[in-house]
C-alpha cells in the first residue's frame, strides 16, 4: 500500500511512518499505532549507533539536592564537617575511627518531618506515553508562555516600539492566520486593535482593516431546500358580450389579409447561383515552358512557368 493511502484510513494520520507500508499486515499495523492509550516503539529502534552514545563528551552536572531537602540546611553542616574533618592531623583521624564520637550531625526531629511530609514537591515524571530519548533533559518546557503573547526581551529584539504591530501581521493578512493556530485571535487580523491605533501602511500602522464577521448561520433551514410556491389566485371572467365578440373577429381579419405579392413563398434557396459560385476559383494552373540554365548560376532549372 501507499503511504497516502494507509493516513487516509488511520484515526491519526500522524502516527503512519515510511517503513509502515512494507509491513505484513499494513492496516493492522496502523490501526493499533492510533488505538488508545498505545506506547509507540522507541525511536532509536532503528539507530546504527547504541542507545544514549550520542552524549559521549557532554559533562555532567553535580548532583543537586531538591529544594525541599536543602531548605533543611544539611547541606550546609556537611559542608561544615568535612571542612573540619580535613583540619585534623592524622593521629586525631586514627584516634576518630578507633573511637568514633556520634551525634556530630544531628537535626531536629520536626525540621525532617516537614521537610518531608509538609514541603516535599514530586520530580518530573513523564506521562503515559511518553518516552525518553537523547537529550530530552536539555529541553526548556515553556508552560507559562502562551501562543500570540510577545514578551518584552522579544520585543526589544525585534526593534518593536511600544503599540507597534508586529512585522508579521501584514503577512498574515495576505495569508491568513498560521495553520496550527487557526482560531488564534490576533489584533489587526481577527481582532480589534486597542485605542488609539489606526491602520495603514505607514511605519507604526497595523496595515489594512480586518474583514467584518459573517453572518451567523440559520440552523432551522436545511440547506437546499423548496421554497413554498403562492397559489395565485384564480380571477373570474366575465363572460363577453356579443359586440365585443364581433369587433374581435373584425381586427383579426384585417391582420390576416395581406396585399398580393407579399405572399411567403414555400421555399428559400440560400445558395448562391450557380454563375457566381463558376466566377469565383479556388486556384489557377499555371503554364509550363521550357528554358535552360544560364550561366553564372548556382541554383538553376529547366523549366519555368508563366503567370
Amino acid at each position: 500500500m501507499k503511504i497516502a493511502e494507509l493516513k487516509q484510513i488511520c484515526n491519526k494520520p500522524d502516527v503512519v511512518e515510511v517503513w509502515d507500508a512494507t509491513a505484513v499486515d499494513p492496516k493492522l499495523l496502523v490501526y493499533l499505532k492510533s488505538y488508545r492509550n498505545t506506547v509507540p516503539v522507541p525511536r532509536h529502534w532503528s539507530q546504527k549507533r547504541k542507545f544514549l552514545q550520542g552524549k559521549r563528551g557532554i559533562a555532567k552536572r553535580p548532583f543537586q539536592l531538591p529544594d525541599f531537602i536543602a531548605a533543611t540546611g544539611i547541606e550546609k553542616m556537611r559542608q561544615a564537617y568535612i571542612k573540619k574533618e580535613n583540619s585534623k592531623m592524622l593521629k586525631q583521624k586514627q584516634h576518630d575511627r578507633t573511637q568514633p564520637k556520634m551525634g556530630k550531625m544531628d537535626m531536629d526531629y520536626q525540621v525532617l518531618h516537614d521537610a518531608f511530609f509538609k514541603y516535599q514537591t514530586k520530580p518530573n515524571l513523564t506521562s503515559h506515553g511518553d518516552l525518553y530519548y537523547e537529550g530530552k533533559e536539555f529541553e526548556v518546557k515553556l508552560r507559562e508562555m502562551k501562543p500570540g503573547m510577545l514578551s518584552r526581551n522579544l520585543k526589544e529584539a525585534l526593534g518593536m516600539p511600544d503599540g507597534a504591530p508586529p512585522p508579521w501581521l501584514k503577512s498574515m493578512q495576505l495569508y491568513g492566520p498560521p495553520p496550527s493556530y487557526p482560531c488564534l485571535k490576533i489584533p489587526g487580523l481577527n481582532a480589534p486593535v486597542s485605542p488609539g491605533d489606526s491602520f495603514g501602511d505607514a511605519p507604526g500602522e497595523w496595515g489594512k482593516p480586518p474583514v467584518g464577521e459573517e453572518e451567523p448561520l440559520d440552523r432551522s433551514k436545511h440547506w437546499g431546500e423548496l421554497e413554498e410556491e403562492e397559489e395565485e389566485e384564480e380571477v373570474e371572467q366575465e363572460p363577453m358580450e356579443d359586440e365585443e365578440i364581433e369587433e374581435g373577429i373584425r381586427s383579426v381579419d384585417t391582420i390576416s389579409s395581406t396585399p398580393a405579392g407579399a405572399e411567403t413563398p414555400d421555399v428559400i434557396d440560400l445558395r448562391r447561383s450557380q454563375p457566381e459560385r463558376q466566377a469565383k476559383r479556388l486556384y489557377k494552373v499555371l503554364e509550363r515552358k521550357e528554358g535552360r540554365i544560364a550561366t553564372g548560376m548556382l541554383f538553376g532549372s529547366t523549366h519555368a512557368y508563366r503567370f
